[in-house]
């Protein structure tokens, strides 16, 4: 069979490169078992092997029973995918035991490895503490801070039984454009870098098999950041797209956050669906083996993202041809079996198949039949995998496989609500500030607050949360900043409130929150960063009262602001803040006081993104501005 395959010889210079990074390798412990699990893979049959290196989604396992009959490695929850009973923490809790029985059912008795976009808290679940996305943390330039919030994340996310989240997300965005750039937490690979390890430590802990630990899993590896824009249907085209850049630029900007992460024991990482140089970065055994596995010393194992395989081609052009739209509607390629077969052989070792689950294990299956896929490819795959529940403390008589009851009175406490506030407060950047009006000391007697986010739980918690895309209004349990301007303002001051900028006359002051609606991957790229037309005229509306006008920005990414910067006496970046909107206002009346550096340099205009590009515009706040 011949195939579209891509291999690169790993030159001195990578070498060099590579070692200027610091050279990584995985700790011990994640290899600490081998012995042990040698002897578990002499007893599996091909099907079990196979079942450990398949990981549907829960919304497509129709029966739990195939959780036993096929052996199954894993299983994930997707962005909006919830428990049928509800989405409450025990509804949560409830479906991952019933999950894990009958995993456990099985004749070796291997758990689940059961897995969520916790990205920014556990954020699937209703009444879970919902931290700032990382755009925000990046502007904080507090590792210890961001190993406090994974902590926390981590112990929340056990008290449901899960052990596994697919974070941190170590990408480098360098356009803004992208809608996933939020998930960054710069686009300065140094700031990045020094976020990485702190992330891992957070969430796995001192020891992996900790009752508060969670497997973590970076992502997307690699250049996920760096795709060339491109324009689609008339829209921005980022996401899943081509990083051409040169393999001294790929080590220097997008590989170099993964190396503190692999040192710290990263347990898992998650190739990116986008290309390099025009080879998806699923299918290229350079970039998972070569360089990941052997040069960076990688021991645990690779997942891949969701239905990322479908999409490698098979053919030599540059879209695979399509077959066929399942039930759910998602396109599969004429060449499945081939993309399973690439995608194996380059490295992955566990794969996220979602719907079409019994496809994957069936043709995995015959590669191995077939001589095409070796058998110890798949040896290697669940080797690694395994050695993950081994460290995590699922395997043996004292499996680690329940929730944590005694993590469960914490979830959502006000203790883990303290720690988002202190997020929020520190990631807050002031962009302007005129005669000093901030912080609002000298409390005013009428503030005025208007705008589309100021009582918005969603539009300030952004994508990510509660379901995939996020959406607007009172999505979980929290406070908007609305609420916490209510309650920091003293005794003698009326706080006055609208949505669409009408009743400010006669305000001493008008905070004005502005910004974007919430959106992800895919939905979230832009042609243009322009604040939307009803912001604008709710600005307006506000600005006329003739009082003083503080304008409060929810984004994921900076905006093109215009007459707003110039014709308000005071601006602060507050990014997408998450559940603890009292964060924004600790900062507004001086109860904290402005610590946050940019972590992305802000555009006057869309001439000015990418920031990285020689043609750009001078940019009108660089990277690392913030007025205090």
């Amino acid at each position: 069979m011949i195939f579209a395959h891509f291999t690169r010889t790993i030159t001195l210079a990578t070498l060099g490169a590579i070692s200027s990074l610091s050279h990584g390798a995985s700790p011990e412990w994640l290899t600490e078992n081998d012995a042990e699990i040698k002897e578990v893979i002499n007893q599996m049959t091909l099907a079990e092997k196979v079942g450990q290196m398949t990981q549907p989604d829960i919304n497509s396992i129709k029966d739990l029973h195939n959780i036993k009959k096929l052996r199954l490695g894993s299983i994930l929850s997707g962005g909006s995918s919830d428990p049928k009973t509800g989405n409450e923490l025990h509804d949560w809790a409830n479906l991952y035991s019933k999950c894990q029985s009958y995993a456990l059912s099985t004749r070796l008795g291997i758990p689940i490895l059961y897995g969520v976009d916790a990205v920014h808290g556990h954020n699937n679940l209703i009444g879970a503490v919902i931290f700032p996305h990382n755009i925000g943390l990046g502007c904080t330039r507090n590792p210890e801070l961001v190993e406090k919030i994974m902590r926390v994340t981590a112990e929340e996310v056990r008290a449901s039984g899960i052990q596994w989240t697919f974070a941190p997300c170590l990408t480098v965005p360098l356009d803004i454009r992208w809608g996933r750039t939020y998930e960054g937490f710069s686009e300065d690979p140094e700031i990045v870098t020094s976020f990485s390890a702190a992330a891992v430590r957070g969430l796995q802990g001192d020891s992996l098999s900790d009752e508060g630990s969670v497997v973590a899993c970076a992502k997307h590896w690699v250049g996920d950041g760096g795709t060339t824009y491109r324009t689609e249907n008339g829209g921005a085209k980022l996401d899943q797209g081509n990083t051409e850049v040169s393999q001294e630029e790929l080590l220097k900007t997008h590989v170099a956050p993964y190396i503190p992460a692999i040192d710290a024991g990263v347990a898992t990482i998650m190739p990116s669906y986008s290309s390099w140089n025009g080879i998806k970065c699923s299918g290229s055994k350079y970039l998972l083996t070569e360089l990941l596995k052997e040069e960076l010393g990688f021991e645990g194992f690779l997942i891949s993202d969701y239905n990322a395989i479908d999409q490698l081609d098979t053919s030599g052009d540059a879209v695979a041809s399509v077959e066929s739209s399942n039930a759910s509607g998602q396109v599969r390629t004429s060449h499945y079996k081939q993309c399973i077969e690439i995608s194996i052989n380059a490295g992955m070792d566990m794969v996220m198949v979602t719907d079409h689950y019994k496809d994957f294990i069936r043709d995995l299956t015959e590669l191995v039949e077939e001589g095409l896929v070796p058998m110890t490819r798949i040896d290697d795959a669940v080797t690694r995998i395994l050695r993950v529940k081994f460290a995590a403390g699922m395997m043996g008589p004292e499996a680690k496989v329940k929730p944590v009851t005694k993590l469960q009175a914490d979830f959502g406490s006000p203790a883990h609500r303290e720690v988002a506030r202190q997020a929020v407060a520190e990631s807050l950047v002031l962009l302007k500030n005129t005669d000093g009006l901030l912080p609002l000391k000298d409390q005013p007697d009428r503030i005025h607050v208007t705008g589309r986010g100021a009582n918005d739980l969603g539009m300030q918690c952004g994508g990510w949360t509660i379901h995939w895309q996020g959406f607007s209004g009172s999505i979980t349990t929290g406070t908007t900043l609305l609420e916490g301007i209510k309650a920091a303002a003293a005794p003698g001051t009326e706080v006055s409130f609208s949505s669409d900028g009408s009743g400010a006359e006669e305000a001493d002051v008008t905070i004005v929150v502005l910004g974007e609606n919430p959106y992800a991957e895919m939905q979230g790229d832009r042609t243009d960063l322009q604040l939307s037309s009803e912001d604008h005229a709710i600005f307006e509306a506000a600005q006329s009262s003739g009082g003083k006008v503080i304008v409060v920005v929810l984004s994921g990414r900076p905006v093109i602001l215009g007459k707003v910067l110039h014709q308000a006496d005071a601006v602060v970046a507050a990014w997408l803040p998450g559940t603890e909107g009292a964060g924004v206002s600790d900062v507004l009346f001086g109860d904290q006081p402005f610590k946050g550096q940019l972590s992305f340099a802000w555009p006057k205009s869309i001439a000015g993104v990418p920031s990285s590009d020689p043609k750009a515009e001078e940019p009108l706040f660089p990277l690392g501005f913030g007025l205090n």
